[in-house]
C-alpha cells in the first residue's frame, strides 16, 4: 500500500491506523506514487521522499561508464582494447572464404579468412592481387568434355575429348586434331585416358557389318590424318554414351564399363573377364583413381552413390588387383562424380559439392570429411599443382574453377578453398579441368561453349574480395566511422566500399597512384550498426601517361585493411538524490504528513528494493520525469532534523539510481 495521504500529526500510531506501505516486500518494482493531499518530491518504486538538497548533498547527475579498458593479450594488439576506438584489422586471406562473421576471438575458424571473393588470388600471404585473364579457345559442341595434361615433342598440351572429336589444344589456341570422327557416321568417343606417350580410348564402331565395341591406341606424337591403331574390339557387345569411363594408373588401364570393371594392359588384345560386375545393372561408374596401396572406382545408381577398392597382391613378378571392397558410401541423394588422389588426400566431387578423404597408406582405406563448399553444379572433375587442388564449379554463376589450398587444414578434412579462374562471358556448367603440359597454366571447359585457357601473363580486368561481417565480438550497435585500405596501387586501383547487414553495397572511396591511401570516413549505411562487411575491388586500369596502351601485365596489390568504429550503446544516466527521510515531515505547503517509526520503515523498504536489484519506477515530480532505474546505493546518514516541521527519528538519504532501457 502506498504511504497514507492522511495528514498526521506528531503523536503514536495505534491498531486503527493503517499501514503506510507494505514493509520487507519488493513489491514496488512496477509501482507508480500518485500525489494527491502531500506533494511529495520524487518516488521510488512507488515509495515517496522530499528532496534535501543543499550545497554540501547537491543533486547530481552524470554519465554512467559505458566502456571499459582491457587487457589485450590477443595476436593482433589492440584489437580487443576498448577504451576510444574499437578497431578490426586484417592483413592476410590466405586461408580462403566462407566465413559469415570475422571475430577473431573465435580463433583458426576464421583468423585469415574472408566471406567471399571473384577474380583475385589470395593464396600468397599478406597480399591479395588479380588472378590471370582467360582467353577463349577451341569451340565444343557437346555438353560432356574430358581434358588430360600431356606433353608431346617438347609441347605442352591439354588432349581434349569433345564427344566424336580428339584434340591436342596449344598454349596459343592453337587446335591439333588427333581423333575425328564423323557426327551422324561414326559413334562418339566415350571415354580416353594415355600413358604419357599413347593415347587409349573407347568407342563403337562396325566389324564385318557389325557394331561392337572398340578399342584404339594412338600416338600423341601423331594426328588425326595418321591412323587409329586398334587393340581389339568386342562381339556382341557395344558401349553406352555416359556409361563409360576409364584411366592409365599403375601400369594398366582400369576400364569401367556398364556395371563391370575391367583390368588391360598397353597390349592387351581382348576384352578379358571383368575383375569386379555391379550386382546393380544399372550401376554407372563415374571415375578411377589410385593410391599408393589401392585403385579405386566410383559410381552410383539412383540415389546410392560409392567408392570401391582394389588392393594389390603380388604373384610372381606381375601384381594383381583382389576383389573391391567399398571403401565409401555417401550420404543418400549425393552422387559421386569424380574422385582423384594427391597429396595423401583423394579429392571426392559430388553432386552437392567437394569432399577430401584421408587415405591410409597401409591399406589404402579411406575417411572422407564434411562439405568443403557446397557447389551450384556437380563437380566432374579436378586438377593439381604444388599444394593445389582445382575443382570444376561456378563462379558466382559463371563458368569457372575453385581452388583448395591442402596445406591449410582449416579442421579436420576442411580446407582453406576460395573461387578462382572464371569466364565472364560463360555461364555453362563447367565440364573438366587440366594443366597445359608441364607449365602452370589452367585450362578448363564450359559445356557447348569453349576451352577457356589461363593468360601467361595478363591479369583480369578487375576482381573483388569481402570480408566477414565485422561486429566486434558483441551484439551491440557501433558506429563505423573510420577505414584504410593498405597496398600498392601504382598500377591499378582499389574501390573501398561498406557493406550493409542486408548486403547493400556502398561503394565509398577510390585508391589509386594519385590519391594514395587516406583513412576515409564511412557514413554508409547510414546510422548505427550492429556488423558490417567491407569489399574491396582491385582493377588494374590504363597507364596515365599513354591512355592507348593498357597494364594487361600489371595490377594493384591490396594487403589489408583496419576499420574503426564507437560503440553506439545508448548512454546511461547516473542520478544522485538528496532525499529526507523522517517520521514527521512538512512538504512545500506546510502539510505535514508522517508518526512514528515511520523513516525506518522506509529505509527497510527502500534497501529492500535496492537488494532485489530489480528495475522500478523513478519519478520527479518536481521536473514532471518518469524513468525506470535500477538502485545501484542506498547511504543513511542519521542526523538533526531540519526547522520547519521536520521531527522524530530519521536522517538524510543519499540514493543513487542508474537509468536502464
Amino acid at each position: 500500500m502506498a504511504l497514507s495521504s492522511t495528514i498526521r500529526t506528531l503523536r503514536s500510531r495505534d491498531i486503527t491506523d493503517s499501514i503506510p506501505f507494505n514493509v520487507g516486500q519488493p513489491g514496488y518494482i512496477s509501482d507508480v506514487w500518485t500525489n494527491t493531499t502531500v506533494a511529495y518530491d520524487v518516488a521510488i518504486g512507488g515509495l515517496p521522499f522530499f528532496y534535501g538538497i543543499n550545497n554540501d548533498r547537491p543533486y547530481e547527475r552524470q554519465t554512467a561508464p559505458y566502456k571499459k579498458q582491457q587487457f589485450d593479450n590477443s595476436k593482433e594488439p589492440g584489437e580487443q582494447t576498448l577504451e576510444g576506438w574499437w578497431i578490426r584489422s586484417q592483413s592476410s586471406f590466405h586461408r580462403g572464404a566462407g566465413i559469415t562473421f570475422f571475430d577473431p576471438s573465435a580463433g583458426e575458424e576464421v583468423d585469415y579468412r574472408f566471406s567471399s571473393s571473384q577474380g583475385v588470388n589470395v593464396w600468397d600471404k599478406g597480399q591479395v592481387t588479380l588472378l590471370k585473364k582467360v582467353v577463349a579457345g577451341h569451340e565444343l559442341t557437346t555438353s560432356s568434355q574430358k581434358l588430360r595434361s600431356i606433353r608431346y615433342s617438347n609441347t605442352d598440351a591439354v588432349l581434349s575429348l569433345d564427344g566424336h572429336d580428339v584434340d591436342k589444344l596449344l598454349g596459343d589456341g592453337t587446335v591439333v586434331h588427333f581423333v575425328d570422327y564423323n557426327s551422324g557416321t561414326d559413334a562418339p568417343v566415350y571415354a580416353i585416358c594415355d600413358d604419357g606417350t599413347t593415347a587409349y580410348w573407347a568407342t563403337n564402331d562396325i566389324d564385318a557389318g557389325i557394331n561392337k565395341a572398340h578399342l584404339y591406341k594412338k600416338a600423341l606424337t601423331l594426328t588425326a590424318s595418321d591412323a587409329d591403331t586398334l587393340m581389339f574390339n568386342v562381339n556382341s557387345y557395344t558401349f553406352t554414351d555416359g556409361k563409360v569411363v576409364m584411366d592409365f594408373i599403375k601400369g594398366r588401364i582400369i576400364l569401367c564399363a556398364d556395371n563391370k570393371v575391367y583390368e588391360l594392359t598397353p597390349t592387351s588384345n581382348n576384352l578379358p573377364s571383368p575383375i569386379f560386375t555391379h550386382p546393380n545393372t544399372s550401376y554407372t561408374f563415374t571415375s578411377v583413381t589410385e593410391s599408393g596401396a589401392a585403385i579405386y572406382v566410383a559410381g552410383y545408381a539412383g540415389t546410392q552413390s560409392s567408392i570401391y577398392k582394389f588392393t594389390l597382391n603380388t604373384a610372381g613378378a606381375i601384381t594383381s588387383l583382389t576383389s573391391a571392397v567399398v571403401a565409401a558410401e555417401m550420404p543418400v541423394g549425393e552422387l559421386i562424380h569424380s574422385i582423384k588422389y594427391y597429396l595423401g588426400y583423394m579429392l571426392i566431387g559430388t553432386s552437392k559439392g567437394i569432399r577430401v578423404a584421408q587415405v591410409s597408406v597401409d591399406d589404402g582405406s579411406i575417411a572422407y570429411g564434411p562439405l568443403i563448399v557446397e557447389t551450384a553444379q556437380p563437380v566432374y572433375d579436378f586438377a593439381f599443382r604444388d599444394r593445389f587442388a582445382w575443382a570444376t564449379t561456378s563462379v558466382n554463376g559463371n563458368s569457372g574453377l575453385t581452388r583448395i589450398d591442402l596445406s591449410e587444414q582449416i579442421s579436420p578434412l576442411r580446407f582453406a578453398y576460395a573461387t578462382d579462374l572464371y569466364s565472364d562471358t560463360a555461364t555453362a556448367t563447367t565440364t573438366a579441368c587440366a594443366l597445359l603440359g608441364t607449365s602452370n597454366r589452367m585450362v578448363f571447359t564450359a559445356a557447348a561453349s569453349y576451352h577457356f585457357i589461363e593468360s601467361a601473363t595478363e591479369y583480369i580486368d578487375s576482381g573483388f574480395i569481402q570480408t566477414g561481417f565485422i561486429r566486434y565480438g558483441t551484439l551491440e550497435p557501433k558506429n563505423f566511422k573510420r577505414l584504410r585500405a593498405r597496398g600498392d596501387y601504382s598500377n591499378g586501383g582499389l574501390l573501398l566500399a561498406p557493406v550493409g547487414s542486408d548486403g547493400t553495397v556502398y561503394e565509398t572511396a577510390i585508391y589509386n597512384s594519385t590519391i594514395g591511401t587516406p583513412e576515409i570516413n564511412t557514413i554508409n549505411p547510414p546510422g548505427s550498426q550492429e556488423y558490417i562487411g567491407l569489399k574491396f575491388t582491385l582493377s588494374r586500369y590504363e597507364d596515365p601517361t599513354d591512355l592507348s596502351s593498357t597494364k594487361d601485365t600489371l595490377g594493384p596489390t591490396f594487403k589489408g585493411y583496419q576499420l574503426r568504429a564507437l560503440p553506439a550503446t545508448p548512454r546511461q544516466h547516473l542520478i544522485q538524490l538528496p532525499l529526507y527521510c523522517y517520521d514527521v515531515e512538512t512538504d512545500r505547503y506546510n502539510v505535514q504528513v508522517g508518526y512514528d517509526g515511520r523513516s525506518w520503515e522506509r529505509i527497510q523498504a527502500l534497501e529492500d528494493l535496492e537488494s532485489t536489484g530489480d528495475e522500478v519506477i523513478f519519478q520527479d515530480f518536481t521536473t514532471g520525469e518518469q524513468i525506470t532505474v535500477v538502485i545501484d546505493q542506498v547511504g543513511f546518514q542519521r542526523a538533526t532534523p531540519p526547522s520547519g516541521g521536520f521531527s522524530g527519528f530519521g536522517g538524510n538519504l543519499t540514493v543513487i539510481v542508474r537509468e536502464v532501457g
